[in-house]
């Protein structure tokens, strides 16, 4: 049931009855927001007025007014935070307060619950009003049929029967349409959704999520959830609402304790408004560079980009590749266990402590702590802690040599006559202050003495045993491992979920890692094994997880459905694959065009007109994608002259829709409205680039060959 053309009286008298509903539940929202404005100016009356009686009553105590605004400040922050955070909800539920309905009998109950992005309980009410997508009731919405299901409670699974499922389309507080549907969160509404433009559609996907990925994003908390799904299945999508999800239940644990991790800047300022239209703010998220070089003491110019690396490997770069694939490999782990057994057996050749004259500390109860007392600690926190016990049985010996002197001192003088002592004090005391400075000087020279108790730079074993300067992303990585296992480093805030994106470019060693600096139990992998563009011997690292991260429990979800693009597009992209060939979900389009100019000035001609064209259909996001950045920067200048776009070619520029020209490995994880390949004669069957740049168009895609 769609609108109101071709409706018999009683889906008219349904459809009208659906229309009061709506109205009167928007009326429930306005006196919420009215009511929610006046909390917010009661609250600030009652702050200011309360500020104005404690300065005053404070006026001579200046701690006593520190100490009230210190209170003063929290008490706003929390309830202005709250009201907020609830006022932004509700202004968005005004124009659309709910997409779906479900009916059920729960204990021979009738049930009906409207659902919709944020939920409402007016004060006035026992019941909600709409229920949030991520309370657990609504997992019926989203389950694949109608009858008998379950969903799971806080105390347990429920059993529910279901009636009815009813999507509906609420634009500016209009009913557009309604859908009632038998099996699957279905067709009518989902090819709506997927037929918008890419940035509207990420923020509307909540209402066309498949059972498949809610099954997914209700997963426990403490558990890897390993996700590998084609392009366009939906796995960015799954991540960041499992997020909203489980800060929803969760948030009492999980708030501000939450890491995302990209591939590169341009892929998070594009997912950046998805969590605020969820309703969630406060998510770290940041590239897995940017979280290596923070906790790493080294400078930005000394490590390569993602663009020279990716450009190396591109240019076939063979000693390069070599390198990258050695530094994903199982065997450069080995090595750098080794490198860490190297430095622990051969770095410390301990010695006797000696110090005026005395055995202070024994070699073999130095090397009794190094090897059995202390031998869990990493390694450099170790040494540190037998440098602070050498120093502190020093320092006794110190404190016993000068107290030795001071008793020798007052012995002697206590046994002169006063004319002796007057002869003989001042040249006693002198003795007395040089022998105390002799001693401490001597110990001074002791604690000199200790570098075989020396720290090595990390970085130096490192660059002498496995890599020169500049680091790629895989050195950074190789060196927090080793700073873990030296040092003990850890992160400076508490983290309890990491999510991942793009996973199939991350190596083993990562993900070891990313495990031991948060500590997580929780996180969600997602990522897509064929779009792997890194050079890597064996499985793709996240598929292993199960024997990399122990004593936590992993479950791997396979998703083949891809739910972006056109079964044209997506049958094309399918030739580029090889045993993992997409199930398109059947959206049809226009044909991939394959354009084959005779020239270069028929392929500007061409490839020019094609924007034109794509431009004219007013579709938000436009992609010229090329191979490498040579082919961006040479075809962007071309269609620079005729056209008003961007040329991509760092990591670091900001997408915000519009036409642009950017290489392919800049484009993974983000989606345009129609793309363009410009395909240089370096493609074959089953090419990962090809395969990644094909798959990035919602709508329409055409392939313009520059072999002319």
């Amino acid at each position: 049931m769609e609108g109101t053309e071709y409706l018999n009286r009683d889906e008219e008298m349904e459809l009208q009855e659906e229309r009061i509903k709506l109205a009167g539940v928007i009326d429930i929202i306005n006196r919420e927001i009215l009511s929610y404005i006046q909390k917010r100016k009661d609250i600030t009356k009652y702050i200011l007025d309360s500020r104005k009686k404690n300065v005053e009553e404070f006026e001579d105590d200046e701690d006593k007014i520190i100490e009230y605004f210190d209170h003063e400040r929290f008490v706003k922050e929390e309830a202005f935070k709250t009201i907020d955070r609830r006022l932004k909800e509700l202004i968005i539920m005004e124009l659309s307060p709910y997409f779906g309905r479900v009916d059920f009998k729960e204990e021979d109950e009738d049930q009906r619950i409207y659902i919709g992005r944020f939920g409402v309980t007016p004060e006035d009410a026992y019941e909600p009003l709409i229920v949030d997508w991520r309370a657990p009731v609504s997992a019926l919405f989203y389950t694949s049929s109608l009858g008998k299901n379950t969903y799971t409670a806080p105390l347990g699974n429920v059993e529910a029967d279901i009636i009815k499922k009813r999507q509906y389309i609420i634009k500016k507080k209009k009913l557009i349409g309604l859908f009632d549907s038998s099996m699957d969160v279905k067709d009518d509404i989902l090819q709506l959704v997927l037929s918008k433009n890419a940035g509207e559609k990420l923020k509307d996907i909540v209402m066309s999520i498949q059972q498949e990925q809610d099954n997914i994003i209700r997963q426990p908390r403490n558990k890897i959830v390993v996700v590998n799904g084609v392009a366009g299945s939906g796995k960015t999508t799954i991540a960041l609402h499992r997020v909203a999800y489980l800060l929803y239940n969760h948030r009492d644990i999980l708030q501000n304790k939450v890491l995302i991790l990209g591939p590169n800047p341009i892929f998070m300022e594009y997912i950046s408004s998805v969590l605020p239209s969820l309703g969630e703010v406060g998510v770290n998220q940041k590239t897995y560079r940017d979280f290596a070089t923070e906790l790493l003491d080294i400078r930005q110019r000394d490590i390569m980009t993602t663009k020279e690396y990716m450009e190396r490997i591109l240019k076939g770069d063979n000693k390069f590749i070599e390198s990258v694939a050695y530094k994903n490999s199982d065997k450069f782990i080995e090595d750098l266990h080794k490198l860490i057994e190297q430095v622990e057996k051969n770095n410390y050749q301990f010695k006797d402590v000696i110090y005026n004259n005395k055995v202070v500390v024994k070699k073999s109860e130095i090397e009794e702590m190094y090897t059995k007392y202390y031998n869990n600690m990493p390694l450099f926190r170790r040494v540190k802690k037998l440098k602070r016990i050498i120093f502190s049985k020093l320092k006794d010996e110190r404190d016993n040599i000068i107290r030795k002197i001071q008793q020798d001192y007052r012995e002697t003088i206590s046994k002169l006559s006063e004319d002796e002592l007057k002869l003989q004090g001042t040249s006693l005391d002198y003795k007395r202050k040089l022998k105390i400075r002799e001693t401490i000087k001597l110990l001074i020279d002791v604690k000199k003495g200790l570098t075989w108790l020396g720290e090595p730079s990390i970085e130096e074993l490192y660059r002498k045993e496995i890599s020169e300067k500049p680091y790629t992303i895989d050195d950074l990585t190789a060196l927090l491992y080793l700073s873990i296992k030296f040092e003990g480093l850890t992160i400076n805030r508490e983290i309890k979920h990491v999510v991942i994106d793009e996973a199939q470019d991350y190596s083993k060693l990562a993900f070891k890692v990313i495990r031991e600096l948060t500590g997580c139990n929780g996180m969600t992998i997602v990522g897509d094994g064929n779009q792997r563009l890194i050079p890597l011997e064996g499985e793709v690292p996240f598929n292993e997880l199960d024997d990399l991260i122990k004593n936590t429990e992993t479950e791997h979800f396979k998703l083949n459905k891809s739910y972006r693009s056109t079964k044209e597009i997506m049958e094309y992209a399918n030739k580029f694959l090889g045993e993992d060939a997409i199930v398109p979900l059947v959206r049809n389009g226009e044909v991939v065009k394959i354009l084959n100019p005779k020239s270069e000035e028929e392929f500007i001609e061409t490839l020019d007109n094609t924007v034109k064209d794509y431009t004219k259909k007013e579709f938000d996001s436009i992609a010229v994608v090329c191979r490498d950045l040579n082919s961006t920067d040479r075809y962007g200048k071309f269609l620079s002259k005729n056209n008003s776009l961007k040329i991509i070619d760092r990591e670091d520029m900001i997408y915000q829709g519009g036409t642009v020209v950017i290489p392919s490995y800049l484009a993974k994880g983000l989606e345009f409205d129609a793309v363009i390949i410009v395909e240089d004669g370096k493609y074959t069957e089953k090419d990962k680039f090809m395969y990644v740049m094909a798959t990035r168009a919602l709508h329409e895609l055409a392939v313009v060959n520059a072999m002319y």
